[in-house]
């Protein structure tokens, strides 16, 4: 009898909240109206982008050398990360204004001042690029960044693929996933991810032409390997 209440308080509730959306677009103004229409969709906003993730295919061999000497000495833990940190080598890169980091294992949220600017670069021009669509507000979230060889040591138990060479090492590169992202559209469809992947790979692409990064389509780690040049 109380799973029942609690089902008919739901449904209830349900009933109040589809009805106030209801209210408030009866009488919205229409910008207000096609606002709430999107945040409420479950269809997909109809965004055309062509693909642009396939064009990102360099390899770590080809930039690794150049990367290192851009980049910091590879620390071995936490320790050596904030005295970097101390040093001015690496500054904090917490949530930006179009992305988020997210809960990291792996590494530390912390870059060299190059790449920081590169990511806010990425997110400046990511809130640019949706802002001219119905998924305004929109966020990517940053899923790695500066590793140490003992978090490369774990990671590897984890990841065959890790590399005791990796861009991560120097505080210069970071990883994007291209199928989490925050919106405030409720539902996420399957082709607002897709849009959502291939206006990022632009963005990157461009960045990459203008010699300011290297870049990876990452399929099996399912994000963006970036490295700032």
């Amino acid at each position: 009898m109380a799973f029942k209440s609690k089902r008919e308080r739901f449904i209830k509730l349900s009933s109040i909240f589809t009805a106030v959306v209801l209210i408030i677009i009866l009488v919205a103004s229409p910008g207000l109206r096609k606002r709430i229409y999107i945040i409420f969709s479950r269809s997909c906003i109809g965004q055309k982008q062509a693909v642009f993730s396939n064009k990102l295919k360099d390899r770590v061999v080809d930039y690794s050398e150049m990367a290192k000497l851009s980049g910091i000495k590879t620390c071995r833990n936490e320790s050596e990360i904030m005295e970097n940190v101390k040093k001015g080598e690496l500054v904090q890169a917490g949530s930006g204004i179009a992305y988020v980091t997210d809960r990291l294992t792996y590494s530390y949220p912390y870059l060299t001042r190059d790449a920081k600017l590169l990511l806010d670069e990425i997110g400046r021009r990511f809130r640019e690029k949706t802002g001219e669509t119905g998924l305004k507000g929109s966020k990517f979230i940053v899923t790695s960044m500066t590793r140490t060889t003992e978090k490369v040591k774990g990671l590897k138990k984890n990841n065959s693929n890790a590399s005791a060479n990796s861009p991560h090492l120097y505080g210069n590169a970071f990883d994007i996933s291209y199928v989490r992202f925050r919106s405030r559209k409720f539902f996420i469809t399957p082709c607002d991810k897709r849009y959502f992947k291939e206006a990022l790979a632009e963005i990157i692409v461009e960045l990459r032409k203008e010699n300011k990064c290297w870049a990876t389509y990452e399929k099996v780690q399912s994000c963006f390997h970036v490295v700032a040049r």
